[in-house]
């Protein structure tokens, strides 16, 4: 910032000094052309008083007399010459300037007449009068145009001078604004001219509470990744950015601009003051540390997004689930084309996470399956393409983790868009090129509440603690938005909350056919409850055994039947013997599978989960709910079948009220807001996709969009970028290191891909693909 400033004010000293050198030169060629024009006229009177005067050798005719012109010009002769020695003195123009010049000088300040053309041009619609400012050296008064002209003397020290050229040019004036049509074209020209305010206004310097403010603001990543908490940092700036400088800034913007800055927050408002001083300047921000400006240059015909996970199927959790339906309702427009990026897992790491023993053999066996799987839920072909990177699974993290770079999966000429789907997860170990550098525009969704989880586990609160601050490093580092489905995730780095999920459509048909059914007078339910996870503690096994033996008297005669597999199966169902729950425990299963069509009533109190999406579908059936009031169900909370409880006392209430009642027919707004076409909306408006992808369509709102980036991007230096590019660098370090990768728990040997996925993904050796790690 520093170096910036000065190269600012040296700027400005040349600008000013080449400035006065032209005028200079300028004033020198134009006194030697007077000279020049005097030394011409000299040369021409010589001529003609030498052709008057007769030559020596010649003899006029003895009987004619001498002409009279002669006569006349050797009369005039020695005054012409008294003239010529008057005008060429070296003291002529010194003395003509004494003699003539008005005893109060006046000097006209050329910027002082270009702001008031530049203010006439904005308030003609008010005043009606044009405004020229031009300064006396004694007195300093400002007069209007129209005084100006209606003055037609100037006043000297104790007498009068008229000023006939002032006169003759005030009537030419007045003649010339008679034509109204001309002088309103003029105008209009002008204010066609004036686009950028700092051409026309003068923009106020900042002051010390706007620095100290400013400061602050971009100290935010700093300040928060040693705990101050990002309220406290907002709370400052806007302290110290005072309400009268918010209006300054109002007035210095352009109409259009100052209805952008009043529907932004305090943040963006100092942003847009900091960027309107420094373009004031004529400085223009190309960059900074850490700054790769290589990126793909993407056509507004043709965008690319590529959708990277940390699942896929046939593993049925929310990541390979959600991910791959997203991928689907993209590829429906035509504005971009879809990637969707899943974890390769070699044989032996398949037996462990897919159900069923089911394995592959390649990716292409596997890729068939996934869209097989895809088609017959979604009921059209989806046009999208399925890659494959490579990745371990970690048995204590009971999740996949990447191997090697997984960015580079995604070729240069698609890398436009990303989403990245636990951004968290995927950046842990990341080593490899930053994604914001490679990609346009970086989106990350956040899936899974992981500080609930490990909170659970051994030392849980200092690993929470540790994780929590890792979180919100890799995501600032490596995304510009992150979506969070709940509120019950933490806060992250230019995070918004938002439910970017929708349902499988075939809950939604089979919602349809149930409301058919009662329509007609059938029953549909005929079962009481369930409930349906994967069976490990933290899926809400541990609450729901709490809440059914705590009020096993006020349940009576209450059963339940229980759905799910899992690595801690032997432990809920011992729990529950123990306990003598009138629990019935099944196989995991479909969510759409027949027998589970005939219960009424879904019960889920976990609170550990971000968005629950067995809960989504049972809402989409037609089923009532009993959850938690929880963040994590507060996207549920307005649809009418969704039972809610505080307390323990409220559980048996809300449980009773859901079997001696029958659920609400979904309305189709309803289903609407539950379907995948509503979530795939909400995700373009969110992730702020619409001012990238409808370019054309949406021309207002993009545009809007673009002018806040632009505005703010053109001159702004952003310490935040440096953070973070600092940030991201740092991680790179790191994760380079195996002795610290294996301190933080990654799987040994994961810095890159192995030789089984090399020749699984007909992958070159990681030697060649980076050579620097073989010397």
């Amino acid at each position: 910032m520093e170096s910036n400033a000065f190269s600012f004010i040296s700027k400005g000293w040349r600008e000013v000094r080449d400035s006065a050198d032209a005028d200079f030169r300028l004033m020198k060629d134009r006194a030697n052309s007077f000279k020049n024009l005097a030394t011409s006229f000299d040369r021409e009177l010589d001529n003609f008083l030498n052709s008057a005067t007769p030559p020596p050798f010649s003899v006029p005719a003895m009987d004619s007399p001498p002409p009279p012109e002669i006569e006349f010009v050797k009369k005039l002769r020695p005054k012409l010459s008294a003239m010529r020695r008057a005008y060429s003195s070296p003291d002529f123009s010194k003395n003509v300037l004494e003699k003539w010049r008005p005893k109060a000088r006046i000097r006209i300040d050329l910027s002082a007449i270009r702001n008031a053309i530049v203010s006439e041009v904005e308030e003609a619609e008010e005043s009606g009068e044009e405004v020229v400012e031009f300064e006396r050296e004694k007195r300093g008064r400002r007069l209007s145009l129209k005084e100006f002209w209606d003055w037609g003397e100037w006043k000297g020290e104790g007498e009068a001078r008229d000023w006939e050229p002032i006169r003759k040019l005030k009537s030419r004036f007045k003649e010339f604004e008679k034509n109204s049509e001309f002088v309103e074209k003029f105008k209009s020209s002008l204010k066609s001219m004036y686009r950028h305010p700092q051409e026309s206004k003068e923009v106020p310097p900042l002051d010390v509470p706007e620095l100290l403010a400013y400061f602050v603001k971009q100290s935010g990543p700093f300040l928060d990744q040693i705990g101050v908490r990002r309220e406290i940092c907002d709370k400052i700036v806007e302290n110290l950015y005072s309400k009268c400088k918010n209006k300054l800034l109002l007035q210095s913007l352009s109409g259009e601009e100052s209805g952008v800055v009043g529907n932004e927050n305090i943040n963006d408002e100092l942003d847009l003051r900091i960027a309107s001083v420094l373009q004031s300047t004529g400085h223009r921000y190309d960059g900074g540390f850490w700054t790769h400006h290589a990126k793909r240059e993407a056509s507004d015909n043709e965008r690319h997004v590529a959708i990277v996970t940390t699942a896929s199927l046939p593993w049925m959790t929310g990541t390979a689930v959600n991910p791959l339906f997203r991928a689907a309702y993209l590829s429906q427009s035509a504005k971009q084309k879809v990637t969707l990026l899943v974890p390769w897992l070699c044989k032996s790491d398949q037996e462990q996470v897919y159900p069923s023993n089911v394995t592959f053999t390649s990716p292409e066996e596997q890729e068939a399956y996934i869209r097989n799987w895809l088609e017959e839920r979604i009921g059209f072909k989806a046009d999208f393409k399925i890659s494959f990177y490579p990745g371990k699974f970690s048995k204590s993290r009971r999740s996949i983790l990447p191997a090697g770079d997984t960015s580079q999966f995604i070729p240069s000429r698609d890398a436009d868009i990303a989403i990245l789907e636990e951004p968290e997860h995927l950046n842990w170990y990341h080593h490899g090129k930053r994604w914001t550098d490679k990609f346009n525009h970086v989106v990350g969704v956040v899936h899974t509440n992981y500080l609930e989880y490990i909170k659970r586990e051994k030392n849980g609160a200092l690993q929470a603690f540790l994780v929590k601050h890792i979180n919100n490093w890799v995501t600032r580092a490596y995304c510009d938005k992150v979506l969070r489905l709940s509120a019950s995730t933490q806060d992250l780095p230019r995070s918004v909350i938002c439910n970017v999920h929708g349902v499988n459509p075939k809950f939604l048909q089979i919602g349809e056919k149930i409301a058919a059914e009662r329509e007609l007078g059938q029953i549909a339910f005929t079962k009481g409850a369930y409930f349906l996870g994967k069976m490990v503690w933290a899926k809400g096994y541990k609450e729901l055994i709490d809440l059914l033996a705590k009020h096993k008297t006020d349940l009576d005669g209450f059963n339940m039947d229980v759905f799910g597999s899992g690595e801690d199966a032997n432990e809920v169902h011992m729990a529950a013997r123990r306990l003598d729950l009138n629990l019935n425990f099944q196989s995991g299963r479909d969510h759409t599978d027949d027998s589970l069509h005939g219960y009424k009533v879904f019960i889920n109190p976990s609170v550990s989960d971000v968005l629950c999406t067995a809960t989504a579908e049972a809402l989409a059936m037609g089923k009532f709910v009993v959850c938690a009031d929880h963040p994590s169900n507060e996207f549920f909370m307005s649809f009418p079948n969704c039972l809610t409880y505080k307390t323990s006392n409220d559980f048996v209430a809300k449980v009773k009220e859901a079997l001696e009642n029958e659920p609400h027919p979904l309305t189709p707004g309803q289903r609407y807001q539950l379907s995948w076409e509503a979530a795939t909306q909400r995700f373009i408006e969110y992730s702020e996709l619409d001012g990238i992808l409808n370019t054309e369509k949406d021309g207002a709102k993009s545009s809007t969009y673009n002018r806040k980036r632009i505005t703010k991007s053109v001159s702004l230096p952003n310490l935040t970028q440096v953070v973070d590019g600092g940030l991201a660098f740092a991680h790179y370090c790191m994760t380079g290191n195996e002795f610290l990768r294996l301190c933080s728990g990654a799987i040994p040997g994961t810095r890159d891909y192995d030789k089984q996925h090399c020749k699984d993904l007909n992958l070159m050796p990681p030697q060649v693909e980076n050579p620097i790690y073989g010397w």
